[in-house]
């Protein structure tokens, strides 16, 4: 797992699990693998899915020819509500993008030092998951 800068301002976790080192072979298996995370975790809601794949296409939006599918798990952390502010920075969500060979998954770092240690717990497991 590394992080980056995106578009040099967006701090971002990026993790490329490669398929030969997971038991899973699609975005929807990958999407019930955080899902069954988040339902473990009782300080974390689960909010939805959004296709994002599946909207881009049905708007006529371009999505870059190696991705093959492409959603957000969303939820949030909301252990504290210390002020307006940081409903900005929530709810949370993990974006997977099956690149054909690899799962490409990211997360925008949290405010929040135990989320992020969660999040990342949660995407390293994927690999050799068994």
């Amino acid at each position: 797992m590394k992080q980056t800068l995106l578009q040099e301002k967006y701090p971002v976790y990026v993790a490329e699990v490669p398929k030969s080192e997971t038991r899973y072979t699609t975005v929807t298996e990958v999407v019930d693998y955080f899902k069954q995370k988040i339902a473990e975790n009782p300080k974390v809601k689960f909010i939805g899915v959004f296709d994002h794949y599946e909207h881009t296409t049905a708007i006529g939006g371009t999505i870059a020819p190696e991705i093959k599918a492409a959603a957000e798990v969303i939820f949030c952390f909301g252990i504290a509500l210390p002020n307006p502010m940081v409903l900005a920075v929530r709810p949370r969500s993990i974006g997977i993008a099956d690149m054909g060979d690899k799962f490409v998954v990211t997360f925008l770092e949290a405010p929040m030092a135990p989320a992020n240690e969660a999040m990342e717990a949660w995407t390293k497991g994927l690999r050799n998951a068994n």
